[in-house]
């Protein structure tokens, strides 16, 4: 049955039926061997040892399962044991292809590994992540080359090739915290948390009271519970309250720079949706201090950029977010707007005119219109220009009708005044020469105490 089934393919049903076969019968080295097969073929070549080991026993002179051990040591690293098992395989069958091919290999990699070994004292990581890879082809179990060149990806930067190197030791090392700690530090240095978290968590069930996975875990739980609420917050808007999450993240964490840069780029977002410009800016410069390539941190400076009416700035913000990832649909969006403003903050700027900032409100507006009509009105002028009294009138009164309307507000906020004939298509301006631009049936009135 367990043949049946190993030949369809079927390798955890056929294991069932050999672990049967060898309690039936112990000491037939046949079934034992089969089972070794299968559980090689599970990758599971540690279990397969032991059976080998009574198959030689109870059949020396059965050199296929020397060869099977003698491959299995192989990749494991096990040169000298495998080279002990391919020469016994030689004396029962000295032309046998395998042994021999397998004796060709070891004594070339025993030098590559040690040549490995030399290239890392010498600090020649590059070289020695070449010898090592070379070995692991041949040696893919053997958890000291894959730990070793984790560490040559580790002196290079390369966090995530040295967790890949590690993440198979798990496996091949019954128990290894060790390794789950080393990979979730390097994914929390990474600034991944979630998978940091998981990783130390693994060492917990193997451990749990692990003296080092423990408070790092603990450290990580409060940190992440507290990214998780901040950005929970962000998306209902809430972002005072978001503000105090993160500044309170940043008091747990303050030293892991891809951490701490999404704090500030978040607490960037939070100032900006809040229109405190300045402070959004700082929080920026901040986050891209850390990663000058992060576009969410160069968009929201740019916004901060146009609420302070810094359109260069913005513009500048805007292109070099674009060179990153020109595909992303508010980068281009952000840039062609950012441009209009520039270029209209070079003709006339209704919010300069008010004296206001662009998060102003109605009251605002019609506050400040009022004070400066009764400034510049022609009438009540005090000064000798009065042509100069009767343009800022004019622009005054502009600025108001725009920005009190929401609807030419809004054109005007993306970058087209409503009142240019320029940026008007088939008209809705109003010309030159032809009065106050009050729209129609406008009865302008001003009264003097």
């Amino acid at each position: 049955m367990g043949k049946k089934l190993l030949s369809a393919g079927q390798l955890t049903d056929a294991l069932s039926h050999y672990h049967a076969a060898v309690d039936g019968d112990p000491n037939n080295f046949l079934p034992r061997f089969q089972r070794a097969t299968v559980l090689i073929a599970l990758g599971r070549s540690r279990s397969a040892i032991p059976d080998l080991d009574k198959v030689l026993e109870l059949r020396p002179e059965f050199y296929q399962a020397r060869v099977q051990r003698g491959n299995v040591f192989l990749k494991q690293g096990r040169f000298d044991e495998a080279h002990i098992d391919y020469e016994g395989v030689l004396r029962y069958s000295p032309e046998n292809k395998d042994a021999l091919q397998q004796l060709g290999v070891i004594e070339p990699i025993k030098r590559t590994v040690m040549e490995a070994k030399y290239a890392m004292e010498r600090g020649d990581c590059h070289s020695a992540i070449e010898q090592l890879t070379h070995a692991i082809e041949v040696a893919p179990w053997d958890p000291e080359l894959r730990m070793m060149r984790a560490d040559c990806y580790e002196r290079q930067g390369d966090l995530i090739k040295a967790i890949s190197d590690i993440k198979p030791t798990t496996k091949l090392i019954n128990d290894n915290t060790q390794a789950f700690l080393r990979m979730s530090k390097l994914h929390y240095e990474i600034g991944e948390l979630e998978e940091a978290l998981r990783e130390v968590r693994e060492c917990l069930k193997l451990d749990q009271d692990h003296k080092q996975c423990h408070p790092f875990y603990k450290k990580m739980k409060k940190l992440n519970k507290q990214l998780s609420a901040a950005q929970d917050l962000i998306n209902k808007e809430q972002y005072h309250e978001a503000i105090d999450k993160l500044k309170k993240a940043l008091r747990t964490e303050s030293k892991n720079k891809p951490l701490v840069g999404k704090a500030r780029r978040q607490l960037c977002h939070c100032h900006l949706k809040l229109g405190f410009s300045q402070e959004a800016i700082k929080e920026c410069n901040a986050a891209l201090s850390i990663d000058e390539n992060d576009v969410d941190a160069l968009c929201d400076r740019a916004e901060a950029y146009i609420l302070e009416e810094m359109y260069n700035e913005a513009v500048n913000d805007f292109q070099k977010a674009k060179s990153i990832n020109e595909h992303l649909h508010k980068v281009q969006e952000g840039l062609d707007r950012a441009q209009r403003l520039l270029k209209q903050s070079q003709k006339r700027d209704y919010y300069k005119i008010l004296g206001l900032k662009r998060n102003c409100n109605k009251r605002e507006i019609t506050k400040a219109y009022r004070k400066l009509a009764v400034k510049w009105h022609p009438d009540n002028y005090k000064g000798e220009d009065k042509k100069k009294a009767e343009k800022m009138f004019i622009d005054i009164a502009a600025a108001k009708e725009v920005l009190t309307d929401p609807e030419k507000r809004a054109k005007y906020d993306a970058g087209e005044d409503p009142l240019d004939p320029e940026s008007q298509q088939g008209g809705g301006g109003w010309p030159q020469g032809h009065g106050f631009p009050f729209g129609n049936g406008f009865q302008f009135k001003f009264h003097f105490n």
